[in-house]
Parts: structure tokens; C-alpha cells; sequence
């Protein structure tokens, strides 16, 4: 099979319609209405601006193609660190707390109190006292108000899940920048000299008592109103300076569930589109993740939110698209099933690695590539694996064992996926991808229901809050068939997480096995509305409607699936069984011969296609080509040699071919494994009586049965006394009815029939 190249073209992304800001017409601080903007234009016009004329009017705008690079207390300091002096500062006798020298030209003088505390300030970050560096971040922002340390003090806060406080912060009025003091941007978007003076009340610390004393800004709910006017073009809210503050802000409140307000201050389309730096071809210029990309994959998550899951999906494709290197867009699409298997391998394939990344292009696209389903491109995804075990050494990788575990779990190799789990979770004790794989094998493999057991015990005694604990209670109590208590669990774990889709899948297989179809097809429904990607929901809205024997609905929502993803074998099943109840036999063989190559081409356990073997074997003996029934259920057993249906249709074949000695062997085995089967036992018995009552070997087919009454009739006599023993012999409890008396074609096609209408209807309901 030869590989599949990926696509020569970029996946474009489908425009959105920005929406009019209501303030766009005004100035943006022209008035108190205006000062809270409903969108980044206003940020963008600047940004424009300052790139075509070359005046920045805001000073701290962000190129949208660099990243968000953490700066060193050195670069945001308004000093350069010198060399120490011998003595310690605190032993001269007239240093104060804000000065460590009198003399102003002396080269050798420490940091001021302001950089020591910057220092303390990034230092307590990096070592996750959080308390630490907002309490000194606090007083640095109190005596310098520069907007750089009033980001880093936001940060702060974010990280200690303080979001009101930090949006509070970012939304509080700062005053700008002196036109006239040089400024130097950096990686984060924010100066790395600060100007030597700012408006702050007191002397700058670190400027040797030389700052002027202006009154400082007032804050608080009316702090703009209490402005004077003479400031007012001289102040403006960080999220009105920079986007790297804008973002910052929008996290909080996405953190405090204000869906709408966070809607309003990212914009519902991205600003930055069409704005003549902005694209997948436009490299990122310091090597690290685009700020533009970030607030893509943030208003993606913020569409969900609203449930408004198209625009969702286009805003995660152009994170991506903008950036390959914003992972958290990728995991929307793919663990989220927003796009068709097709649709992800080409948009994947198409991206501009090389452009964004050229030095690690291959990787990136080989680490994407192994985490797609594995539906397709089996060769490409065995390449894949290997190449990233190979030539990059992560044989090891938690998520390149996940690609492998992925895979056999595709081809229902349960125990062999269940031996690449356990290995990920003794490297990590937590894999998010892993975790439902290796729940679901523990439910396929009857042997380890007890350590599903353990495990649903320790995850929730260790992580009560996780949705994944509460799913491994659900699973367990479906393998003890105690429905409506894992009904109880994996609502709960849906309501937890709303996008846990296989708690969806799951919460629907309890309907189902428990009988209660209509309410499955609702739930398979409600899940297909929320990963409109995945074909599983609705192919299995089609198996429920062909229990109901409803054959409309489920060829629609078959072929709905069908046209999702067309190289699922079991599909391919459920559509030749939905052929074979209409009497449409060609083309049910002919779906099930292409699910058997296709599960032959995935390198599938073939035991578990077996009932696929089954009904292809009966579409033969239907369309009358007994011999290819007869190759068929021969193979049938030769995977379960004690498969009662495939002993009982093999007999029925015998005893069509005439072969009735055949036929009586293989109905005996059959009742051997299942002895209460009363179709079985009707034809034992008229195999049977063909050999005693006429002692000829065979042929009962109709044309057959013909022939031969013909021939008795010469003895009508003595099927009457044959007959009249009959009947005394069953008023005489004895063997039955028929017992004795040669079956005529009526009787023949009634158990014929009875026997059919046993045919296993569909394949596999499973833990997908």
C-alpha cells in the first residue's frame, strides 16, 4: 500500500464577520463610555499606525506575531545591575531606605530598593511563592505605577486563582509613557527602559530624589471621573496599552465565567486578520508562541462556552493555522472530534510548518501526525511512530505510546492496548488521552473487572474532583450490568465536564443495553449535536432504529455516518445487517466483505469479526451460493470452534445441499453448545425423519421435495398408516407431532424461517 503525500496547500480558514464596535467612531479616551472599549480595534488601529507612520501613540502596543516571553528583572528594570561595592550598603552611615548613595555619578552603586524587589518579586514566581511575590510586587507597583509591573503583579494573581483582583488591576486607568523618553520593545511587548520619571506622587526611588511631585492617579469604581481633564489624554488602561494585557484580562474572566464580558474584550473575530502582518505565512519573530494565536485558541474556548460550536472550531483551526506550535488549539480539534477523520489529516498535513518552524517542521508535523484516529493512513501512522521512537528517541514518550495504545485499541486488540497503558501510567501517574483506553480495555477483558475495581477506588479517594475518577465508577458498574447506577456516575461526569465524550457514548450504552431504546437514540443524538466530528454517535442512532425496526431513520443516520467516516469496519457491519433486513442480500455481502477487508487491512483481531463472517455467510445461503456459505461459516469456526449459530447454519446448508448426515452432526454439535435452541431441535428432528420415513439421503430443497412426492405417490397407503401412527403416538406423549412424518415443503419453509430470524443483528456496542 503505498503512502498517502500530505497536501501541497495551506487549509484556509472561513472569514468571520466582525461585528461594528459601538465606540470604533469615537476617540478612545475621549470620554468616560468610550474608556471601556468593546474590542481590540482599537488596539489594532494603533498597531497599524505605529507601523506606518512610525509614531507609536500607544507606547506598549504588541506586535500580534511575537510571544509573551517572561522578562528578566534586568530588562525591566530602569537601572543596569553594577558591580557591587566591598562594603555592604546598610554599614554607610547615610543611606536611606530608598537611596543607596548620595552621589549620583558614582558607578559602582547596588540596585535601588525597586530592582531588589523585582528580583524577589520574579524569583518568588519561579519558586511558586505566590504570596511572596505579590506582596513585594504590591509595593513596587505602589511606588513606581508603571504599567510593566503592574502586568507582572496581575500575573500574579492570575496564578493565585485571584481573577477579580487581577482583572480589577488590568482595567484601572496608568499613566502613559513621556513621549519624549526612549523606548525599547521587547519580547513581551512592554518597554525595557522605564522612563526616568513617572507620575507617581514620590520621588522615584532609584532617581537619587530627582522625581517631580505630581499627584497620582486616583482609582476605584469613579477614579476616570475624578480625573482631571488635563490628564486625560495622558492615562489609559492596560488593556487599552498592550494585548498581552487585553489577553491577560480576558482569562480572568473566562475564569469567573463572565462568557459575554470576555467575549467583548478579545472581539468575536480575530482583529488582527487581513491587517498585513498577520497570517500563517508571517513568522514568529522571537521563536515562541504568537500572542494572536493565544487569543484565537481563547475565543475558540469562549464559543463553546457559548455554544456556538462552528465558530468555535474555525477559531481553534486558525490558532493553529497562525501558529503550529499552539498545541491547546490542536487538542480542541482532535480530543474534542470537531472535524471529520478526513478533514483533520488534510488540515494537519497542510499546515505551514515549514514556514513557522522551519528547523523543527518535521517533528511537529510527525508528533501531530500520530496523535489523528486511526481510521486511515495506517501505514503513514505506523511511520509515524517509528520515526519519532527512532530518529527523535522518545520510544519512551507518554504521547507516542498513547499513539501506539490508540492504535491497537482501534483494531480491538484489548489486551495488547491494555499492556501500553499500564506502561504510560507508570511513567506518569496521570495521562489525560490515556486514562479512558486503559479504563475501557479493563472492561473488555472480563479478568481485570477486579483492578477496575481498585483503580475506580483510588482515583476517587486521590482525585474527587477529576471528571475521570467519577467515569472509572461508571465503567465498572456497566461491566456489573447495574445500568441505572452508571447512568448515575456518568451524568455526573458529563455535568462535570461537558466535553468528556466518551462519558457521552457511555451514558448511552446504558439506554441501550437496558432496552430502552428511545431514550439511546436521544442520547446518541445529544452527543452527535456536540462532536459534530465523530461518526460514532449516529452510527449508533442507526443500530438503535434497527432494533426498533424503523429501516428509514437508520439508513439516514447510517449514511450520515457513512459520509463522516467511511473506513470504520463496524459501520460497514451495521449497514450490510440494515441491507439484509430489506431483502437486499448483493448488497449487504457486499458491505460485508468490505468490512472484512477493511478490518484485514488495520490488522484487527479477527475474533472479533466473526459475527461479520456470520452474516456474510448467510447473504450467501440466501442468494442460494451455498458453496461460499458453506467456505464462509467453516471460517467462522475455524476462529471459534464452538460458535452454536455457526454450527446450527452450517447444518442448514448440509441439509439444503442434501447432505443430511452432514446436517444431522453439525445440528448435534450445535445443540451440544446451546441445548435450549428450539429451532435447532425442529430441524434435527426433520433431518432425522427424511433418513428413517423415506431412507433416502437427501435433497429437501423445494424442487427436491417435489420430485419426491411425486414419486410417493404410489404410496399413499402407507404414509397414511405412517401418518395415523403419528398421531396416536403424540396423543400418547410421545415424541411430537412430526415425529414419523415426512415434512412437507410448508413445514420445511416455517423452520427454515423461524431458524433465519435468528441472524445477529448488529456488531459491537463498545466503549469508544
Amino acid at each position: 500500500m503505498t503512502s498517502t503525500p500530505p497536501p501541497h496547500f495551506n487549509y484556509a480558514i472561513p472569514p468571520i464577520p466582525r461585528l461594528p464596535s459601538p465606540s470604533s467612531s469615537r476617540h478612545p479616551r475621549a470620554s468616560i463610555n468610550s474608556s471601556f472599549s468593546f474590542g481590540p480595534e482599537s488596539l489594532v488601529s494603533s498597531f497599524l499606525d505605529g507601523n506606518t507612520s512610525g509614531s507609536h501613540h500607544y507606547p506598549f502596543n504588541l506586535d500580534p506575531n511575537r510571544s509573551i516571553l517572561p522578562s528578566s528583572p534586568l530588562r525591566s528594570s530602569p537601572r543596569r545591575p553594577q558591580r557591587p561595592r566591598d562594603r555592604h550598603p546598610l554599614a554607610k552611615e547615610n543611606t536611606d531606605v530608598f537611596h543607596d548613595s548620595g552621589d549620583e555619578d558614582d558607578d559602582d552603586s547596588e540596585w535601588g530598593i525597586v530592582d531588589r524587589m523585582r528580583l524577589w518579586r520574579h524569583d518568588a514566581l519561579m519558586q511558586h511563592l505566590y504570596e511572596t511575590a505579590s506582596f513585594w510586587g504590591d509595593k513596587v507597583v505602589s511606588w513606581t505605577n508603571d504599567p510593566n509591573d503592574a502586568f507582572w503583579l496581575a500575573q500574579t494573581y492570575f496564578m493565585t486563582h485571584q481573577y477579580s483582583r487581577a482583572e480589577r488591576l488590568l482595567t484601572r486607568p496608568f499613566p502613559l509613557k513621556p513621549s519624549g523618553h526612549h523606548t525599547q520593545s521587547v519580547a513581551n511587548g512592554y518597554a525595557s527602559d522605564s522612563p526616568t520619571e513617572v507620575r507617581t506622587g514620590v520621588p522615584f526611588p532609584d532617581q537619587k530624589g530627582k522625581g517631580r511631585e505630581e499627584p497620582r492617579l486616583p482609582v476605584g469604581p469613579t477614579a476616570m471621573i475624578e480625573v482631571a481633564a488635563e490628564h486625560q489624554e495622558g492615562i489609559s488602561r492596560l488593556v487599552d496599552m498592550s494585548v498581552v494585557c487585553r489577553y491577560l484580562a480576558a482569562q480572568c474572566l473566562v475564569r469567573q465565567g463572565k462568557w459575554a464580558e470576555a467575549t467583548e474584550m478579545l472581539g468575536e473575530a480575530n482583529p488582527f486578520r487581513n491587517s498585513g502582518r498577520s497570517g500563517p505565512g508571517v513568522a514568529n519573530e522571537d521563536g515562541g508562541i504568537k500572542v494572536e494565536a493565544s487569543m484565537c485558541n481563547l475565543r475558540g474556548i469562549l464559543m463553546l462556552k457559548l455554544n456556538r460550536g462552528d465558530q468555535a472550531k474555525a477559531c481553534f483551526m486558525e490558532a493553529l493555522t497562525l501558529d503550529v506550535k499552539c498545541y491547546d488549539a490542536f487538542d480542541q480539534l482532535i480530543s474534542g472530534e470537531m472535524m471529520t477523520v478526513d478533514e483533520e489529516w488534510e488540515f494537519v498535513q497542510g499546515l505551514a510548518y515549514q514556514e513557522q518552524t522551519r528547523q523543527d517542521a518535521e517533528f511537529v508535523r510527525l508528533i501531530y501526525t500520530a496523535r489523528l484516529r486511526k481510521y486511515k493512513h495506517a501505514e503513514e501512522h505506523a511511520l509515524a511512530r517509528r520515526r519519532l521512537a527512532e530518529e527523535f528517541g522518545l520510544s519512551d514518550n507518554p504521547d507516542v505510546l498513547f499513539s501506539f495504545a490508540d492504535a491497537l485499541y482501534a483494531q480491538f486488540r484489548w489486551a495488547d492496548c491494555f499492556t501500553i497503558t499500564s506502561r504510560i501510567l507508570g511513567l506518569v501517574a496521570v495521562h489525560a488521552p490515556t486514562m479512558p483506553l486503559h479504563i475501557a480495555c479493563m472492561h473488555h477483558l472480563k479478568h481485570l473487572h477486579s483492578r477496575l475495581f481498585v483503580l475506580a477506588h483510588e482515583l476517587v479517594e486521590r482525585e474527587p474532583e477529576s471528571p475521570m475518577s467519577w467515569y472509572a465508577v461508571g465503567v465498572w458498574y456497566l461491566t456489573q450490568q447495574k445500568w441505572a447506577d452508571a447512568r448515575t456516575y456518568f451524568s455526573k461526569t458529563s455535568l462535570m465536564d461537558p466535553r468528556f465524550g466518551p462519558a457521552w457514548i457511555a451514558f448511552a450504552h446504558t439506554f441501550a443495553f437496558e432496552g430502552e431504546h428511545d431514550h439511546a437514540i436521544t442520547a446518541y443524538s445529544t452527543c452527535a449535536r456536540m462532536f459534530t466530528g465523530s461518526h460514532l454517535p449516529l452510527m449508533f442512532v442507526g443500530m438503535e432504529h434497527i432494533i426498533l425496526s424503523n429501516p428509514q431513520p437508520a439508513m439516514e443516520a447510517l449514511n450520515a455516518s457513512l459520509s463522516m467516516c467511511d473506513s470504520d469496519p463496524l459501520l460497514m457491519n451495521e449497514i450490510g445487517v440494515m441491507a439484509f433486513y430489506v431483502q437486499e442480500y448483493k448488497d449487504a455481502a457486499n458491505m460485508f466483505s468490505r468490512a472484512l477487508e477493511l478490518a484485514q487491512v488495520t490488522q484487527t483481531s479477527q475474533s472479533s469479526w466473526a459475527t461479520t463472517f456470520l452474516n456474510l455467510g448467510t447473504c450467501y445461503r440466501k442468494l442460494g451460493n451455498l458453496a461460499e456459505a458453506e467456505r464462509t461459516y467453516i471460517r467462522v469456526l475455524e476462529i471459534d470452534n464452538r460458535s452454536a449459530p455457526a454450527l446450527g447454519f452450517l447444518g442448514l446448508v448440509y441439509h439444503l445441499m442434501g447432505r443430511i448426515d452432514d446436517a444431522i452432526v453439525r445440528y448435534h454439535e450445535a445443540l451440544a453448545v446451546n441445548p435450549l435452541n428450539m429451532h435447532l431441535l425442529d430441524l434435527l428432528n426433520l433431518a432425522l425423519e427424511s433418513v428413517v420415513d423415506i431412507g433416502l439421503f437427501g435433497k429437501t430443497s423445494d424442487a427436491a421435495w417435489a420430485e419426491r412426492m411425486r414419486e410417493n405417490g404410489r404410496r399413499e397407503a402407507a404414509g397414511n398408516k405412517v401418518r395415523e401412527r403419528a398421531i396416536a403416538e403424540n396423543k400418547a406423549g410421545g415424541k411430537g407431532l412430526f415425529y414419523g412424518m415426512p415434512p412437507g415443503p410448508d413445514l420445511w419453509e416455517t423452520k427454515r424461517k423461524q431458524l433465519e430470524e435468528t441472524l445477529p443483528g448488529t456488531g459491537l456496542h463498545g466503549i469508544h
